[in-house]
């Protein structure tokens, strides 16, 4: 878990927005961090904990939608606000269908920027824990043995105790042993919890035979 803050980024090459946005959003009692250029945030540490952007879509150098696929390649947990003096449905279908939480046009109500704010960081802390909960059960899956592994995977396909000790050509008791060391590895009581540590491991699900 990080105990960093949470923190607006706000990118924009246009002086006078960056300073009036960021004043305001610290008024507003949020942490802020502003940056002329996309260069420029991408020169900073990475930030580990939650967090959003609002973003320029047209700075000078790299744009705000090149910067946005930029992180979306670095599966950066940061969801991003779009703001722009003069953009076109074109760009904004392709800011949103990339995961932008919103894009707006300047000038903006205060009362939006604040909301879009609020949800950004709702999504931000979401993606984080669900982040989380992947790693957690990776390293879980992890301490299975290949013997268990290969138990894991007909569990998967729907079989059966006895069809499972069919296809491996071993006693159902042994299955059965195989599956008690299989939940307290996970730390879970039953298939249907099996079942949602490996999907949440990203485990590629056999096809039911």
């Amino acid at each position: 878990m990080t105990n960093e803050p949470d923190i607006v980024f706000v990118i924009d090459d246009e002086e006078s927005v960056r300073s009036s946005l960021s004043l305001f959003l610290k008024l507003s009692k949020y942490n802020v961090e502003s940056f002329e250029s996309a260069e420029n945030y991408l020169a900073r540490e990475s930030h580990s904990g939650a967090g959003c952007i609002i973003l320029d879509v047209n700075l000078s150098g790299k744009s705000g939608l090149d910067l946005q696929e930029e992180l979306v390649n670095r599966n950066s947990q940061l969801p991003i606000i779009f703001i722009t003096g003069f953009g076109n449905i074109r760009m904004s279908v392709h800011a949103l269908k990339k995961g932008a939480v919103n894009y707006l046009e300047k000038p903006f109500e205060k009362d939006v920027i604040l909301s879009s704010v609020s949800e950004a960081l709702a999504l931000s802390h979401k993606l984080i824990d669900e982040s989380r909960e992947i790693q957690k059960a990776k390293q879980l899956v992890l301490k299975l043995t290949p013997r268990e592994n290969e138990i894991l995977t007909y569990i998967l396909t729907g079989l059966l105790n006895k069809q499972i000790a069919a296809e491996l050509n071993i006693a159902e008791h042994t299955v059965m042993i195989h599956k008690r060391h299989i939940c307290e590895k996970l730390g879970v009581k039953s298939v249907p919890e099996i079942v949602q540590i490996a999907y949440q491991a990203g485990i590629q699900f056999p096809e039911k035979k």
